[in-house]
């Protein structure tokens, strides 16, 4: 995904003064080309609300093919900085802090940009709803999963594990997807159904949604509330990538995996039903497991992530439930979940390393179901 491209509409320089938000944009006026002669565009900075005085903030510069860098704590970025980020999608602002831009361009003599700063100081209590997607649907039918938010990996090949499906976006009409019968899809109810099917022998779909280049965020505590198939072979997801796997790419990106289910309809294999929380890097592994007596993952739990700076928390239900915490300080390899901002995933995949393959005691259709995912402050 391209950082040149702006996703949130708005007037540039102004969209955090009219906004309420208790931002400051730096006052310098670009010219109509939006760049000084013969440099690279400086970057605009455009910001949207979204609740309890959050926002979110976009950036992007009118030069062609020019990368934007940023840093959060009013620091010049530098590709030497270990605190610049390179900006790939819009991301949630809900604490104090100063975002300070540039652009670069390899094009011959344009160079770095001016920078373009913004102060933000929403005042918002501990534990507020700063995001969320409720799903709701008013059509009367199947809806679409809000395309402002949710994009989807698509096609087969394993993604790194064997799986068997073929991940299909809304739509799709490349078989074995069918538009008629669609693997992601909000009901009357508000309730996001992601299914996996068998259309034929051998040949699965299912969906894997996310928001990359749409939507992220760094710390805070997110939860999706979630109810999941017990089948063999079905392996659902709720989990977080780095932004910068477009450019570090897969572990060193980081991935933060708030819940993954799999041999729900076997649990002899363990003598109990469970979940797990994991978090992943470069040299970087752990997971544990939830299976308190009674447990079951066909009825609904909320799953959720508390991500301070040098910890990663997971809880089932409340956040006073933390069953599983990984701290910087103690962990093998390299922490990646201080670098940048993550997206969201929902996933259903079949088959896989991990969950081994479907049998004939797998249910077609199987499906995840999800209330909805919020976004609090810590």
């Amino acid at each position: 995904m391209q950082a040149s491209g702006l996703k949130q509409i708005g007037i540039v320089f102004l969209g955090a003064l009219l906004c309420g938000c208790g931002a400051s944009i730096d006052s310098q006026t670009p010219s109509s080309s939006g760049a000084a002669a013969g440099k690279t565009a400086k970057p605009v900075l455009i910001t949207t609300p979204a609740q309890n005085g959050a926002v979110i903030v976009s950036l992007g510069s009118s030069t062609p093919n020019s990368t934007v860098l940023y840093t959060l704590d009013g620091s010049t970025p530098s590709a030497s900085s270990a605190s610049t980020i390179i900006y790939q999608a819009p991301f949630l602002v809900d604490s104090k802090l100063k975002v300070t831009a540039l652009a670069t361009s390899t094009a011959p003599g344009l160079g770095t940009s001016l920078t373009a700063t913004a102060n933000f100081a929403p005042i918002i209590a501990s534990g507020m709803l700063v995001w969320s997607d409720e799903f709701t649907n008013s059509t009367g039918a199947k809806a679409q999963p809000d395309p402002q938010i949710w994009t989807y990996d698509t096609g087969t090949g394993g993604f790194g594990n064997d799986e068997l499906e073929n991940y299909c976006e809304w739509g799709s009409t490349a078989a074995p997807c069918d538009a008629a019968n669609a693997n992601a899809f909000v009901d009357t109810a508000g309730i996001l159904h992601i299914v996996a099917r068998r259309p034929s022998t051998g040949v699965y779909t299912s969906a894997r949604m996310k928001t990359q280049s749409l939507f992220s965020f760094q710390y805070g505590r997110v939860e999706a509330r979630m109810k999941l198939p017990e089948s063999q072979g079905m392996w659902p997801a709720f989990w977080l990538l780095g932004n910068n796997i477009a450019t570090v790419n897969w572990p060193a990106c980081g991935e933060l995996d708030v819940m993954e289910h799999i041999d729900g309809s076997n649990p002899q294999n363990w003598g109990y039903d469970w979940v797990q929380g994991s978090i992943h890097g470069t040299g970087l592994n752990g997971g544990t497991q939830y299976h308190p007596a009674g447990f079951s993952a066909a009825d609904w739990h909320t799953y959720g992530l508390i991500w301070t700076k040098g910890r990663i928390q997971y809880y089932v239900d409340t956040p006073s439930n933390v069953y599983a915490t990984f701290n910087a300080s103690t962990e093998a390899g390299k922490w990646p979940f201080d670098d940048g901002p993550e997206f969201l995933i929902l996933n259903l995949a079949v088959g896989g390393d991990w969950p081994g393959l479907p049998d004939a005691t797998t249910v077609f259709p199987s499906e995840v179901l999800v209330d909805y995912v919020r976004l609090y402050t810590n």
